[in-house]
């Protein structure tokens, strides 16, 4: 009789390209990128660190309601979305917003949803940093975790159905991985051969919650071998690494018809969001030592600058630009009308219900009879 151990002797390998100070590994095996997609890559990491900077303060100043950064985990979002064809569909956690970059979501597209104005594609129905472009197929943030997981199986199944040569993405943190969605998704796929990748970011806190006290398994790797699904774990915060393996996940999931885990190791900077002081269960010293020793940002720019693709000076005007761009779009988003009160009521029946004539003619009264308790630059 012979019991197998709750855990293995050795942990899962990690998988690096580059070092901290940006040079290859000698011997590691990764997937070759031109300068142009070198610099675009770093150009977008360099865009999405300022556009997070600019808007985390307009929050802060009291302008917009609602943020969440994605600091310290750059290299995940636009590595992997580099890796990715425009037809395959993404299933974004909240944290993903440089996937949408790399895919053509403008500045202006970004601010006018943080502000909720008549531009926002869900017209203002939706909180902060819930994005979604249908043209992007980039489907929209839901707040509730995890919930996403299951549907990109379901949509990747699809996809296999239809004999389409795209798959679906989606992406999540390692508090996603104690939901129950989380789970009967892998199921899902691997008894479905469904052509999916999932991307869990690893940055070790479910907002407040270390992964120690989340479970004992070795990471989240092994659980896809639990369920029969090839994995691998990657340094979230190599460049290379991410966009190599997910290159390859991306090759496999369509061509054998078969799902893939990808666990990002990397580490949330930031605090979890703008309601948050993540101070408060981890040591500042712990933050800055991730912030400064081990940016994703930083290690890329060193790999770029070492290839004789980048300058101080390239470096200097592009923030520049990023900067003034961002600043631009806040100010646009700022004047832009919002939504009509009657927005609230469409784009889910064909016909307006009689239920929801009443609630709309009891809102109006309301806002008629009590105008202090509402925004008073919303139509009516």
């Amino acid at each position: 009789m012979r019991f197998i151990e709750e855990s293995p002797e050795k942990r899962t390998l990690c998988y690096q390209v580059l070092n901290d100070d940006g040079q290859t590994i000698i011997g590691s095996n990764y997937q070759q990128i031109s300068k142009e997609v070198a610099v675009r890559m770093y150009r977008d990491m360099v865009t999405l660190q300022v556009m997070d900077t600019i808007f985390y303060e307009a929050q802060r100043q009291g302008r917009i309601s609602f943020y969440l950064t994605t600091n310290g985990e750059e290299a995940i979002n636009i590595a992997s979305a580099a890796a990715l064809a425009l037809d395959d569909i993404i299933f974004p956690q909240y944290r993903e917003p440089g996937v949408l970059l790399w895919r053509g979501f403008t500045l202006q597209e970004f601010a006018n949803q943080l502000f909720g104005n008549k531009a926002d594609y869900g017209k203002g129905r939706q909180m902060p940093i819930h994005y979604g472009s249908n043209k992007l197929n980039y489907v929209t943030v839901s707040s509730p975790i995890a919930t996403q997981i299951p549907q990109a199986v379901g949509a990747a199944y699809s996809l296999k159905m239809e004999n389409k040569d795209s798959c679906a993405v989606t992406y999540f943190g390692d508090g996603s991985t104690s939901e129950g969605d989380f789970h009967a998704a892998l199921n899902f796929a691997a008894v479905m051969e469904a052509p999916v990748i999932f991307i869990c970011r690893n940055n070790g806190w479910a907002i407040s919650t270390p992964t120690m006290q989340q479970f004992r398994s070795d990471g989240i790797v092994v659980r896809g071998q639990a369920y029969g699904i090839r994995s691998i774990r990657v340094d979230g915060n190599d460049t290379l690494a991410v966009y190599s393996a997910v290159h390859a996940a991306r090759e496999m999931a369509i061509r054998e018809h078969r799902p893939i885990l990808i666990e990002a190791l990397t580490y949330r900077v930031g605090h979890h969001s703008t309601s948050d002081d993540s101070t408060k269960y981890r040591s500042v010293d712990e933050i800055e030592h991730w912030r400064m020793a081990r940016d994703p940002v930083t290690r890329f720019r060193k790999w770029v600058r070492m290839n004789g693709w980048w300058s101080d000076e390239d470096e200097s005007q592009l923030r520049i630009d990023v900067r003034k761009k961002v600043v631009d779009a806040v100010q646009v988003a700022e004047r832009v009308k919002k939504p009509a009160l009657a927005d609230l009521f469409t784009d889910v029946y064909d016909r307006l219900p009689s239920n929801l004539h009443e609630q709309e003619a009891l809102l109006r009264d309301t806002v008629m009879k009590h105008p202090q308790d509402y925004p008073p630059d919303v139509p009516l």
